[in-house]
C-alpha cells in the first residue's frame, strides 16, 4: 500500500468525521425546538431519499427479500436502537460529552467480537477495554450530580451500535454497503414514524428547522461517504486512529455553537479512551493472522 493512498485515506477520515460532527450540531440545535422523533423523521426522509439516489447510481439496490436476511433484520434492529437513544442523549448532554462517550465504541466491538464471535482478545486489549471504560465512567461521572438517564442512553447507543457492527460482519458480501445504508435508514425513517407519538410527538417545524435538518441530512452522507472512500482506499491500521479526530470537532462545536466548556474529569476521560483505542488497533494489527477483529465502527446519528 502506497504512502499516498494512505495519507488520502486518512484526508477522507478527517473528512467524514468533521461530517459527522458537523451533523452532530445540526441535530442538536435542532433539538431546542423539535422533538425527538420528529428530528429523526425529518432528517431520516431526506437522508433516505439522497442515499437512494445513491444506490441508483452505484446498481447497488437488491430484491426485498434480502431484507429478509436474519443478521441485516437484526442490524437494522440495533441501528434503529441505537439512533434513538443517541439523539435523545445528545438533546439533553453537551455534544462534546455525548461524542465524547461513543468513542468507546471500538473497544466496544472488541468487546462483543471476543464474547459472541469467539475471536481472540489477548490481556493487554483486555486491559485497553477496561481502561476505555473506565473513561467513560469519567466523562459520564456516575454520581447524583453527573450521571443521568441521557448518559445512560448514550452509553446503550454504544452497545447497540457494538452489535450493529457486530452483525454487519456477519452479513453475506454479496450485499452491497450501500444497500445496507439506505435498509438502515428507511427503517430509522419508518420506525420514528410509527412511534413519534412516544418520542415527542409531532408539530409543524419552523422552515429553519427543516433546513437544519436537511443541512444536517448532507452532512450525514459526507461523513458515510468519507467513511466508505477512507475504507477503500488506506491500510486500516493506518487511518484507526484518525476517527478520534472527531473529538476535535465535537470539542470545537460544543464551545463556539453552545457555549460548553470541557471540565477536567471530561478531559481526561477522553485522554483515556482515545489511547485505549489507539492501542487496541495497535495490538489488532500485530496480531499473526494480520486481520483486524474489528471495522471502523461509526455510531450511528
Amino acid at each position: 500500500m502506497a504512502l499516498s493512498d494512505n495519507f488520502k485515506g486518512a484526508l477522507f477520515m478527517t473528512a467524514s468525521m468533521a461530517g459527522f460532527g458537523f451533523n452532530d450540531m445540526l441535530v442538536k440545535a435542532a433539538t431546542k425546538t423539535l422533538a425527538t422523533g420528529e428530528i429523526i423523521l425529518i432528517r431520516g426522509t431526506i437522508s433516505t431519499f439522497l442515499i437512494f439516489l445513491l444506490a441508483i447510481h452505484m446498481g447497488a439496490l437488491r430484491p426485498l427479500k434480502t431484507v429478509l436476511h436474519p443478521m441485516l433484520a437484526f442490524r437494522v434492529l440495533a441501528e434503529v436502537t441505537a439512533t434513538f437513544t443517541y439523539i435523545y442523549a445528545l438533546g439533553k448532554l453537551p455534544l462534546a460529552n455525548a461524542g465524547a462517550i461513543l468513542q468507546f465504541l471500538p473497544l466496544a466491538v472488541t468487546l462483543g467480537a471476543a464474547i459472541f464471535l469467539r475471536e481472540p482478545v489477548g490481556w493487554r486489549r483486555w486491559g485497553a477495554i477496561v481502561a476505555g471504560f473506565i473513561g467513560v465512567l469519567f466523562i459520564i461521572k456516575p454520581g447524583p450530580d453527573g450521571f443521568s438517564l441521557a448518559s445512560l442512553l448514550a452509553l446503550a447507543c454504544v452497545f447497540a451500535a457494538a452489535a450493529r457492527d457486530i452483525a454487519t460482519k456477519r452479513l453475506p458480501p454479496g450485499i452491497p454497503t450501500v444497500y445496507v445504508t439506505l435498509v438502515t435508514s428507511l427503517a430509522v425513517t419508518v420506525g420514528s414514524g410509527i412511534f413519534i407519538a412516544p418520542l415527542g410527538g409531532w408539530q409543524t417545524p419552523p422552515l429553519i428547522d427543516v433546513v437544519i435538518l436537511a443541512l444536517a441530512a448532507v452532512c450525514l452522507m459526507i461523513g458515510y461517504l468519507g467513511l466508505i472512500t477512507a475504507m477503500r482506499t488506506g491500510e486500516i491500521s493506518f487511518i484507526a486512529p484518525f476517527r478520534y479526530t472527531y473529538l476535535i470537532w465535537a470539542l470545537a462545536l460544543s464551545f463556539t455553537v453552545f457555549g460548553d466548556r470541557p471540565d477536567i474529569f471530561m478531559i481526561l476521560g477522553c485522554v483515556i479512551v482515545v489511547l485505549s483505542g489507539i492501542y487496541t488497533f495497535y495490538r489488532e494489527n500485530r496480531r499473526p493472522t494480520g486481520q483486524p477483529a474489528q471495522t471502523l465502527p461509526r455510531a450511528p446519528h
